[in-house]
Order: C-alpha cells, then structure tokens, then sequence
C-alpha cells in the first residue's frame, strides 16, 4: 500500500448524526455501531490526536498495532488501511483521508516518558495517558489502565530513520484535514486529543478537533 492516499469523503458535516469538539488535552469516549462513519477533523492544523479502538462488546479484543502493520505491510495509516483487533477482527476501516498519513509507532505520551525525554522538571505537565485514564474512568464499564494499550496517533508525524530510530518532527497535518473511518464492528473509540508542549507534534501549541459520526445508511 503507497504511504499516502489522498482520498477526500462525500458526507456533508451538515447531515452528520453527531458533532462534537474536544478541546486539547481532554479526553472523549464514544461507542459506534457497525456501519457507522467516524470523522476526525484537525480544526487548526498539526495536532495530535491520540486514539485506542475497541470491540465495543469484549474490551480486551482491542486495536493492535503489531497486527495492522503485518497485515498491510506498512507503518503508516491512510485511505484504505484495515484497523485489526487482538483477536485477529477488523474493527474499522480509514475511508477517506486528506491529511495522508498517520502514526502507529510513537504511542501516547506519559509524566514518565516527559521526565526522561525532556527534563525532570516536566513530570507533572499533563499527557495522554492521564487523559485516557480519564477517559476510561468516566466511561465506568470496568477498564482500568491495563487496558490502555497500543494507539494510533492521528495526524501525527514520526519518520523512521535508517538506523530504526523513531524521530517526533512538524506535523503533515493542516486546519481542516480529516481522516474518516467505517466501523465493521461495534465498536468503543477512546481518544487523548494530544496537550504535548515540549516536541514539535503539536507545533508546540495543542488545538482542538472535532469529532462528526454519521448514520450507517449514509450512501
């Protein structure tokens, strides 16, 4: 599969069933019935937007990023590509992109991973992994933080370099791109609309996004 596929979506904003905004560094949880289309819109550009799938009705069969990446042989998310569960089940499907290009490797910023990265002094700035935390608490079916695991990082930009290293640079993104997905099975989204400060994912200046979900009867 080509590293990008631009592919912009049919469906009007306007006749979307549900439309919300999550401002960065806050959490959002939604469950989306099979067949429904997802859109997440990077209302001012270079945001990263942090998201774990599940099965909405085992939350244990979750997104796995081992799996996608063997199953479409690439490291990157765009038009086409098949979001697989632990359990070998496809949960969504990207339908439509117009940013390009998505990570699966850098995972979710933590207090740990800001203190060793950055500077000591930067353990208590805010991260994903409180978000999702969050998230999952306010959610109350029972998920504790064993159950934030492997993420996509929507928008976001790691190039991998020759010698297998990841780098964190200036996002691909801009205001108004979009990825869109189809769920093929019920399923629970939980994001961490990204509040990094301190790596160019953000461009050091966390925005909001918007989430639009329409009805699976759509086309």
């Amino acid at each position: 599969m080509p590293t990008t596929m631009l592919k912009p979506s049919p469906l009007k904003p306007e006749a979307a069933l549900h439309s919300f905004v999550v401002d960065a560094g806050d959490p959002f949880v939604l469950e989306i019935k099979k067949g429904m289309y997802v859109r997440i819109v990077d209302l001012e550009g270079n945001q990263a937007v942090d998201t774990i799938f599940y099965n909405a009705h085992d939350y244990a069969d979750r997104y796995s990023a081992q799996d996608t990446i063997r199953e479409q042989g690439n490291i990157y998310l765009t038009t086409g590509s098949r979001l697989l569960s632990t359990n070998g089940n496809i949960l969504l499907t990207i339908t439509s992109d117009t940013c390009g290009r998505h990570d699966t490797l850098g995972g979710a910023c933590a207090t740990e991973s800001n203190m060793v990265r950055y500077d000591v002094s930067k353990r208590s700035m805010h991260a994903c992994r409180n978000s999702f935390m969050k998230g999952i608490q306010t959610w109350n079916r029972g998920m504790d933080k064993r159950d934030i695991t492997s993420n996509i990082n929507f928008f976001m930009n790691v190039p991998v370099t020759p010698e297998g290293k990841l780098t964190f640079e200036d996002g691909v993104s801009d205001s108004g791109k979009y990825v869109e997905l189809r769920a093929e099975m019920d399923v629970l989204m939980v994001i961490s609309n990204c509040p990094q400060l301190n790596n160019p994912c953000n461009g050091y200046n966390p925005t909001p996004v918007q989430i639009l979900v329409w009805e699976s009867n759509v086309y």
